[in-house]
């Protein structure tokens, strides 16, 4: 089994209102992604995990909006997360 495709990947998304679409702030896989996970937890940042959107996020270059046929997806989980927010 190739070890590449086991590795833990992660990508961390910013939107502001307003703005056009949520933009890729970080991604990366292994360390990186633990690292990405790590600094999330730290400032007590909601984790949704999801692997085939991670996969598809990696493909988005860093500072990118995300494309149009991934904004249904990420509307659900930011709906998730004000909702998680509205409880806390």
């Amino acid at each position: 089994m190739d070890k590449a495709k086991n590795l833990q990947q992660a990508v961390a998304l910013t939107y502001e209102h307003g703005e056009f679409a949520p933009k890729v702030l970080a991604s990366g896989k292994g360390l990186v992604a633990e690292q990405i996970i790590a600094k999330a937890k730290e400032h007590q940042i909601y984790i949704h995990e999801s692997k085939d959107l991670v996969g598809l996020l990696m493909q988005v270059d860093l500072d990118e909006n995300i494309p149009p046929a991934l904004y249904q997806a990420v509307a659900e989980i930011l709906a998730w997360l004000y909702q998680l927010e509205k409880q806390a």
